[in-house]
């Protein structure tokens, strides 16, 4: 065992003194559906429920962040691009709490045992696709701007973690084929509605600062096109990985059942 598997097997443990639920199983997943070491994994696993709350807890500030108000607590309470849409548009706008909404209540759901696949994948799908989509959007779109530097790394540093999140999820459920068509569906029809197709509106994406031109926000500009191609290269990652990941999971069970 490596050094550095070894100290994050202690860390591991050390947690595991304080949070001792019984884990899942290893599933032995190839790297490329599974990249994170086993220790990191039960570490995650172990800290199911301080890292569900501080997803939900996300979530509220995600959808205050995009109310245009992260640090004013004056009202009206609701501006930005949430206070600019309709109210049946709200939860096509703010993705990145809604990703964390449904990674924080897939974690409870596990732990409660609740048989919840769907949700898994839209936990899935979501913390992989925003967990990449934003911090490509910052550093390549739109930069650090009139933003605060603390806010601006904090958004990508928070984003990677979601990524990482992600990859904990396959410990606990099944990426059945059904869940996974839940999964894009939601995840699909977002970016059609986001980028192609504008309903309620739209479009619903996260108002990007390179289309915003004398005033107005312009979505024939390059930014919008950028932004667009990333988000759908990361949908179909998405499905691709959630199914190599069934495919593996039946592989195994395959071989279990035969030895």
């Amino acid at each position: 065992m490596a050094r550095h598997e070894r100290v994050g097997r202690r860390v591991e443990q050390f947690v595991a003194t304080y949070f001792s639920a019984t884990l899942p199983p290893a599933d032995g997943l190839p790297h490329y559906v599974a990249p994170l070491p086993e220790w990191l994994e039960d570490l995650g696993l172990r800290l199911a429920w301080p890292i569900a709350l501080v997803n939900l807890v996300g979530t509220l500030f995600g959808f205050w962040y995009y109310a245009g108000r992260p640090l004013n607590l004056a009202p009206p309470l609701i501006e930005g691009q949430l206070g600019a849409a309709p109210l049946l548009a709200y939860p096509l706008i703010p993705d990145s709490p809604v990703a964390t909404m449904f990674i924080g209540l897939s974690f409870v759901a596990w732990r409660l045992e609740f048989d919840a696949d769907w949700l898994h994948m839209l936990a899935f799908f979501g913390c992989l696709k925003l967990g990449l989509w934003t911090p490509y959007v910052q550093l390549v779109i739109n930069g650090l701007g009139d933003i605060a530097a603390w806010l601006y790394w904090f958004l990508i540093l928070s984003h990677l973690a979601m990524a990482v999140e992600a990859f904990l999820i396959h410990r606990y459920a099944d990426f059945s084929v059904p869940a996974v068509a839940v999964a894009l569906v939601w995840y699909g029809g977002n970016d059609v509605v986001d980028y192609f197709v504008p309903v309620l509106d739209g479009p619903h994406h996260t108002s990007l600062r390179g289309e915003y031109v004398d005033g107005v926000f312009n979505h024939a500009l390059a930014a919008h096109d950028l932004a667009a191609g990333w988000a759908v290269v990361l949908t179909f990652l998405a499905v691709f990985l959630a199914l190599a990941t069934r495919v593996e999971k039946v592989k195994r069970e395959r071989a279990v059942g035969s030895s």
